[in-house]
């Protein structure tokens, strides 16, 4: 079917042009249940809304990506068919911050469609093999942030997908949880309630571990609600044969709202052998006092073959799945529950513990990115990389000073104890710097300490302002402890190559040229602090 409805169009067009901020309700939370405002509950009946975004995670062939929010001639195109379909929610995966979504948004609340919006984007986000939380990734959150929360048909916020997906990464997961705390901080001092989860694979090895880690302790640092990317049911199956009972079951006691952030299995036949049974069951009383809905992956068809709509050019034609999961759409009649009548009785899950699977303890995080902490650490500085120091040359120079015990826990990081130095997400240059001053000191401010082979200056105009000393007296003492727990594991540096990561000086160089995160990973291995160590 290609759209030629212009009057369905045309009274999108007209009532999303009357407000940028539109007219829906805000959804909000309580317990393990959306809510709109007036009390009645939300169920999400949504689509995964963007080009070039590979299903369950995968990698996409490009670190580009297209805004699809900032389109309004594709949005034009587009929305009325989503509407059609049933959409009340699209889930996009990156957004470009510096652009203006008024036009898009505000046909989607026309629309009566909501979103909700990964924060990262394929060159700034964190990666589960070398994760970190630092100034870039936080500046590119909080710009997210501030873009869409203007907007009442928002519902929240990803901080992470699929991060962690198996036992060899849980790690990632600390610096996930880190963007979590901060960026719901961020929120509470800036907006109306917005909320704040994760998107996870299904990993049975791990699936426990990382639902209950996002879900525990202190809950100004835990997720607001958890969003599976779920692909068990292919085909024509059941309830209990496909899977969906046991994660029925598993998050019955969860203290948060559950949702489908994917689904949608194109096993057998392809995109347009799919019967969407499992639409039908995701909103049958079996599953809606637990799982608040679901988001199909995806509109686009593209070649992964996953697609509702074909669109070439302008033109945009519904697909045979679009058509069968429309009826299934149509059908389904959530059990609800009012706002009033619901009393949460969940309570968040205990933190999991350190074991082969999970290498992340408990609720200790890395810190918050704090771009004035680092530019005073940096200022305060004797001995600093010269300007001509490229990023290429920064794994050497950090090999050199990192050698002795001590010197580069101030921004070292170690998932499994908990430690982090309290410099840890400062820049690679500022963390360098760091850790060649620390080494010029511990040698008694020797002439030729900071020399570095030609790559270390001795900077004469070393300031400390007066609003940066409490700060750096506390990252002082954080340091301090970071520094003992780290004593004596320090094993010079031979300890880059004893890693498999390491196994030749090619790999090296190809790691080095990779910028912030490579430094991250190097470092980690140069201290030689043990496996949970390594594995960042």
């Amino acid at each position: 079917m290609v759209l030629a409805k212009a009057s369905v169009f045309a009274s999108l067009l007209l009532l999303g042009q009357a407000s940028a901020k539109g007219t829906l309700p805000p959804i909000v939370m309580k317990g393990t249940k959306f809510f709109y405002q007036n009390g009645t509950q939300f169920f999400m009946k949504g689509v995964a809304y963007q080009q070039d975004s590979a299903a369950a995670g995968e990698a996409t062939s490009s670190s580009k990506y297209t805004d699809p929010l900032a389109d309004a001639t594709a949005c034009k195109r587009d929305v009325p068919l989503l509407a059609a379909l049933g959409t009340n929610t699209i889930r996009t995966y990156a957004i470009d911050p510096a652009q203006n979504h008024d036009d898009c948004m505000a046909l989607l609340d026309a629309a009566g469609i909501y979103v909700i919006s990964d924060l990262s984007e394929p060159n700034t986000s964190i990666n589960r093999e070398t994760p970190a939380w630092n100034l870039d990734l936080y500046k590119r959150y909080t710009e997210v942030i501030d873009n869409l929360a203007v907007y009442d048909n928002v519902i929240g916020f990803f901080a992470g997908n699929e991060v962690t997906n198996n036992a060899t990464n849980t790690p990632a997961s600390a610096y996930v949880k880190a963007a979590v705390r901060d960026t719901k901080a961020y929120i509470g001092t800036k907006s109306r309630w917005l909320g704040v989860g994760y998107a996870a694979n299904d990993d049975a090895a791990i699936r426990e571990e990382i639902a209950h880690y996002f879900n525990c302790g202190n809950q100004s640092q835990a997720i607001d609600f958890w969003g599976y990317n779920i692909y068990e049911w292919c085909g024509s199956n059941t309830f209990v044969g496909s899977g969906y009972a046991e994660q029925v079951s598993f998050f019955s006691n969860y203290s948060v709202p559950v949702f489908f952030a994917e689904y949608g299995c194109n096993n057998p036949g392809g995109a347009a052998g799919r019967i969407w049974q499992e639409t039908t069951a995701l909103y049958s009383k079996d599953m809606t006092d637990v799982v608040s809905g679901g988001i199909v992956y995806m509109y686009f068809q593209e070649a992964n073959d996953y697609g509702l709509v074909s669109v070439s050019g302008n033109q945009a034609s519904t697909l045979k799945d679009y058509d069968t999961l429309k009826t299934r759409i149509a059908a389904v009649k959530p059990s609800s529950t009012s706002m009033n009548a619901y009393t949460p009785t969940n309570s968040p899950a205990a933190c999991p513990g350190v074991s082969k699977n999970w290498a992340v303890l408990g609720e200790e995080l890395p810190p918050t990115p704090d771009a004035a902490l680092c530019e005073c650490m940096f200022n305060s500085l004797t001995c600093v990389p010269a300007s001509t120091v490229s990023d290429k040359e920064f794994g050497a120079l950090f090999n050199t000073a990192c050698r002795t015990d001590g010197i580069c826990a101030g921004i070292s990081a170690n998932t499994t104890t908990g430690v982090y130095g309290a410099f840890s997400m400062c820049s690679a240059k500022q963390k360098l710097a760091y850790a060649m001053d620390s080494y010029y000191k511990s040698l008694d401010e020797a002439s030729d300490a900071c020399n570095f082979g030609g790559s270390g200056v001795i900077n004469k105009d070393t300031k400390v302002a007066s609003t940066c000393s409490s700060g750096l007296a506390s990252a002082s003492a954080v340091n301090s402890v970071a520094a003992t727990a780290t004593a004596g594991t320090s094993s010079g540096s031979g300890a880059a190559t004893s890693s498999k990561s390491f196994a030749s000086p090619l790999q090296m160089q190809n790691l080095l040229t990779m910028g912030d995160m490579a430094v991250g990973l190097y470092v980690a291995v140069a201290m030689g602090v043990g496996a949970g160590m390594i594995l960042l």
